[in-house]
């Protein structure tokens, strides 16, 4: 892999924009086949996007027209600056380029003995530089009397002391919500002998759970949804068979947090699909502008973020814009995404204020998105906010029926979450759950343009839907077992095979994994019910003879076309025999499970220490194109030099 020079100014200039074209060309040529420079460009990009929205939200200084004049008459006659010192600033110290620039206004205007205001600017590094990154977002500036905080992965969050409780933007009570989550009991094999649970492809989860580490916080065990933290990354798994939508794979290895268990990786992968072949799309991006939508990691991030999906837009595609606060009403009707202006221009007419009226802008969203409905493409309306539906005489209940019957006729729903202190997290995964689409949290550009970029196949691609499995234990091989995640997900067992029972959906490029701890025959099962015999029953039932054949499980996958009624069945078998050597892949899933189970101080969590969890992890990196893997590991680094929770 090439190695690249992180202090050549020439990056930052090229994200600026700034370069010539043949050293745009040079650089170009690098990044075609270095995906360490890719994913240093995309680190940039982040950092500067969220230098440029703090200080859009930084209120103007108040210098009079004098002050203002002696300013311009002295950088006249200063000497230009050269652009790498210039791109230095921005590159290598994130938001202290925004103290910075109130730092030079007010010391030219006070050194014509001419006082002014200016907010003390001076900055200080942060304790977590560990998970800053390359673009070193690591500062804390006082302006105005308040704190800015920024961590990579992060976004600006006012009044949060370094540690302490997260009081949500402007000062304001935190008011995030969770549903509440039970970790999987382990169950007895020969009382049950059936796991059934539906699909899961979200992955806010894992930014949720990196927003906090970047705040030096543990996050709420319920924000921790071990299967999304799992399912945010890329493995290694084969392609489909033909006709198949999705490949099945398993893995057997050893249950790290305990030595006497096994585990069993399960792993659904769809295929890529080229971006010639992605049918046209019909987008409506319904937007949330109420007034808890002000602060910079939310309306703001959120333009920035749809601009990204802008950029890739084809003129047969389609987008529109609804905004909903106190009212709806439609910004932009269906437009060709040849007009990328103006699609920009109307995001850039986006203003929070005030209050939520969620149900009204979801029912004129899915009115506009019918009016401009795509056979045989891709229908979607993607809901954009904090998750905050406090106005209004739409019920939940009301709501959920109208998204389920959208989804009916065609339009799925994806939803966005963004933002600190107000987040709905539990409606916001309801809302998607219902509509057939899929819950991202956007912490950051980074993640926009992972979610809306990278991945926009698997986002708003639908390859199957209704996707449940149904995994059926041996008992002369298995004691006990327990599904690790899926909490909200399990279903009842004659949901399998029941066509009208709503599940989950896989998009185009999505990889889907389920691990399962198993306890071998003879061994004890913990916690398993303590049940008193039957008086008219003689348990257990004799076993088949294809119980004694070399199997630990079979795994049954039902899953529906994109626009199908009737469910098809998929069908593989697992050997007893664990591998020899486990992939990086197994290792990652298991490493990130143990993060999981650890920040959500489950009792199955076993004897891993904060330290053995990182070498984990560390040591499954494997190929990393895109550094994910990497972050995580700087976040299993952040996590472990926080104190237990109580």
């Amino acid at each position: 892999m090439m190695k690249i020079d992180e202090d050549d100014p020439k990056w930052t200039a090229y994200v600026l924009g700034e370069l010539s074209d043949l050293e745009r060309v040079e650089l170009e040529r690098i990044l075609d086949d270095s995906p360490e420079a890719r994913a240093y460009v995309a680190e940039l990009r982040t950092a500067i996007g969220a230098i440029e929205t703090e200080l859009k939200a930084q209120p103007p200084l108040a210098l009079d027209d004098l002050q203002r004049r002696r300013i311009l008459h002295k950088a006249a006659a200063a000497p230009p600056p050269r652009r790498a010192r210039r791109v230095w600033f921005l590159a290598g110290t994130g938001a202290a380029a925004a103290a910075l620039t109130v730092a030079l206004l007010g010391r030219a205007a006070q050194d014509d003995a001419t006082p002014v205001a200016a907010p003390s600017t001076t900055p200080r590094k942060l304790e977590n530089d560990e998970i800053s990154g390359k673009a070193a977002l690591g500062w804390a500036v006082r302006a105005d009397g308040a704190q800015l905080r920024l961590a990579v992965g992060g976004k600006g969050n006012w009044n949060q002391p370094a540690g302490g409780d997260v009081t949500g933007e402007a000062g304001r009570p935190d008011t995030e919500a969770y549903k509440h989550l039970v970790d999987n009991p382990f169950k007895r094999t020969l009382d049950d002998p059936l796991s059934t649970f539906s699909i899961d492809v979200d992955t806010a989860s894992y930014a949720n759970v990196r927003r906090f580490l970047a705040q030096h916080q543990l996050p709420p065990p319920d924000a921790v949804r071990i299967e999304e933290m799992i399912n945010y990354f890329t493995y290694s798994y084969p392609e489909p068979r033909a006709g198949e939508p999705f490949s099945i794979s398993t893995e057997v290895g050893p249950a790290p947090w305990n030595a006497r268990h096994k585990l069993v990786r399960i792993g659904l992968q769809a295929p890529e699909i080229a971006a010639a072949k992605v049918p046209p799309r019909n987008l409506v991006f319904l937007v949330d502008t109420s007034g808890s939508m002000s602060s910079p990691d939310k309306l703001p991030l959120l333009v920035q973020s749809l601009g990204l999906l802008v950029d890739n837009l084809r003129p047969e595609d389609h987008v529109s814009i609804v905004v909903y606060a106190g009212s709806a009403g439609l910004v932009l009707p269906p437009t060709s995404g040849a007009r990328k202006d103006d699609i920009r221009d109307a995001l850039a007419r986006l203003a929070a204020g005030g209050s939520t009226n969620g149900g009204a802008g979801i029912q004129l969203a899915y009115d506009t998105a019918r009016g401009s409905f795509l056979p045989g493409g891709i229908n979607r309306v993607i809901l954009c906010s904090d998750g905050d539906y406090n106005v209004g005489t739409t019920s939940e209940g009301d709501l959920t029926r109208l998204i389920e019957k959208e989804r009916e006729h065609g339009v799925f729903l994806t939803v966005l979450g963004f933002g600190t202190g107000n987040v709905k997290d539990a409606t916001m995964e309801m809302l998607a759950d219902k509509g057939n689409g899929n819950y991202a949290y956007i912490d950051s550009l980074f993640e926009a343009r992972k979610v809306l970029v990278a991945q926009a196949g698997a986002t708003l691609v639908t390859v199957a839907k209704d996707v449940k499995l149904q995994v059926e234990l041996n008992p002369t091989a298995v004691a006990g077992y327990r599904l690790i995640g899926y909490e909200n997900r399990v279903l009842a067992h004659q949901d399998f095979n029941d066509d009208g029972k709503d599940a989950g959906e896989i998009g185009a490029g999505h990889a889907v994994t389920a691990l399962y701890e198993i306890i071998p025959a003879g061994l004890d099962v913990p916690g398993a019910a303590n049940v008193d015999p039957l008086k008219y029953q003689r348990p257990p039932v004799p076993a088949t003879p294809a119980a004694s054949a070399d199997e630990l499980m079979t795994v049954k996958v039902r899953y529906k076309e994109p626009q199908g009624a009737a469910s098809k069945l998929l069908s593989r078998t697992v050997a007893s025999t664990a591998a020899a050597a486990t992939s990086d892949d197994y290792r990652w899933a298991a490493a990130i499970a143990a993060f999981g189970m650890k920040l959500r101080d489950s009792k199955y969590r076993g004897d891993l220490s904060w330290s053995e969890i990182h070498a984990l992890a560390e040591g499954a990196i494997g190929p990393d194109a895109a550094g994910y893997r990497k972050q995580a590991v700087q976040l299993i680094t952040a996590a472990l030099r926080l104190p237990s929770r109580p």
